[in-house]
C-alpha cells in the first residue's frame, strides 16, 4: 500500500491494539495463596507501568503499557470473580479443592499435587488446576482409593496415599 493512503493517525496507533486476554467461563475458585498471587500480579504490573509512564513518547514503551494495562484488566476481573475457599475447613478424609494429595503410580513412584484455581496452576510446582484431568480424577477420592488418570498417551492408575489441607 502506498504511504499516500495511510493516515498519520493510523501509523501512530500501529501495533498498540492489544487483544484482551480471554477470561474463563468456569467458576474462579481460588485458594488464599492464589488470591495473594493475583493481587501480587496487579501490584507488580502497577510498578512496571509507573516506570514506563516516564517514557510515554517511546512507541515501544506505549506498546508495553498497553500490554500491562490489558493484563491489569485481566487480573482485576479474576480478583472480582474470585470465589475464595478455605481448605482448612474442608473434610480431610476426601480430596477436594485445595487438597495436597500424595499419590503412588503403578511403578511405586510417589508424586504430590495440590489442587488449585486456574491462575495458580503450575505443574512444575505440583499445582494442578481443579479443571485438569488429573484433578478431576482425584477430586472426590478418599485415602487408599485407586483413581484412573485419563491421559492422551494412555490411562495411568494412581493410589491415594495421603490427603492434606
Amino acid at each position: 500500500m502506498s504511504r499516500a493512503f495511510v493516515k498519520e493517525n493510523d501509523l501512530e496507533h500501529a501495533g498498540i491494539d492489544v487483544p484482551e486476554r480471554p477470561v474463563s467461563d468456569e467458576p474462579n475458585y481460588v485458594t488464599p495463596n492464589g488470591l495473594k498471587l493475583l493481587n501480587a500480579q496487579i501490584d507488580g504490573l502497577e510498578v512496571e507501568r509507573g516506570i514506563l509512564k516516564n517514557k510515554k513518547d517511546d512507541p515501544i514503551a506505549k506498546q508495553k503499557i498497553a500490554i500491562i494495562e490489558r493484563d491489569m484488566r485481566y487480573y482485576a476481573a479474576r480478583i472480582e470473580s474470585a470465589i475464595l475457599t478455605t481448605p482448612k475447613e474442608e473434610d480431610h478424609s476426601i480430596v477436594l479443592f485445595g487438597a495436597i494429595v500424595t499419590v503412588e503410580d503403578e511403578e511405586g513412584n510417589l508424586s504430590v499435587y495440590e489442587i488449585v484455581g486456574e491462575d495458580e496452576a503450575d505443574i512444575h510446582q505440583g499445582k494442578v488446576s481443579y479443571l485438569s484431568p488429573l484433578a478431576e480424577a482425584l477430586i472426590g477420592s478418599k485415602l487408599g482409593d485407586e483413581v484412573t488418570w485419563e491421559k492422551p498417551m494412555g490411562d495411568a492408575y494412581l493410589t491415594i496415599q495421603k490427603i492434606e489441607y
